[in-house]
Formats: structure tokens, sequence, C-alpha cells
């Protein structure tokens, strides 16, 4: 093996090495469930009563369903208002609004 062939094969090995350091550093941020947050379907889990998992919400910021964003993010998100006007937030527990009939 010619040390052209050598060098790359070291400097494709270290490339690989550091961007999967970095994708764990990503991928490591502290998490938390946000309830009434996701859009129709979108949802990571627990979208309620006659729903199973992961993609089940059935209307857009269902409050019973939940998607795991950034710690401390949930409560700050900026979501449209609600037919009436008043402010939509995210939640840390199971909200009681937009649940579909």
């Amino acid at each position: 093996m010619n040390t052209t062939i050598k060098t790359l094969a070291v400097a494709g090995a270290v490339a690989a090495a550091l961007t999967a350091a970095t994708t764990h550093s990503a991928s490591a941020q502290a998490k938390e469930k946000c309830y009434g947050v996701s859009m129709a379907g979108k949802n990571d889990c627990a979208a309620g009563p006659g729903t199973t998992c992961a993609g089940t919400s059935k209307v857009d910021y269902q409050g019973n369903s939940w998607k795991l964003v950034d710690e401390g993010a949930c409560t700050s998100m900026e979501l449209p208002a609600m037919a009436d006007g008043t402010a939509r937030m995210g939640s840390l527990e199971p909200l009681d609004r937009d649940i579909p009939s």
C-alpha cells in the first residue's frame, strides 16, 4: 500500500470518528415531553384515547399528544393562537384543549 492510500485511510478514519463524536454530543442534549405542540400525525407518542403511539394525533396542537423538545423550550414555543384568540402554549402536562371529538 503506498503512502497516499495510507494517508487517505487514516484521514477518513479520523473524519468518521469526529463526525460520530459530534453527532453523539448533539443528540445527547436534554429533551422533555411537550404536550400540545405537535402537528396532526407528527406526535412522538401518547396521543390519548383511541390512538396508539407515534404519528397518531388527529389534530394540530392536540393537547394530549406530545413531542420531544429541547429541555426548557416547551412553554416558550411560539404557537398560533386558538380559534377564540387566546394564546396557545405548550405544557409539560397533558392538556384538555384541541382534543378531537
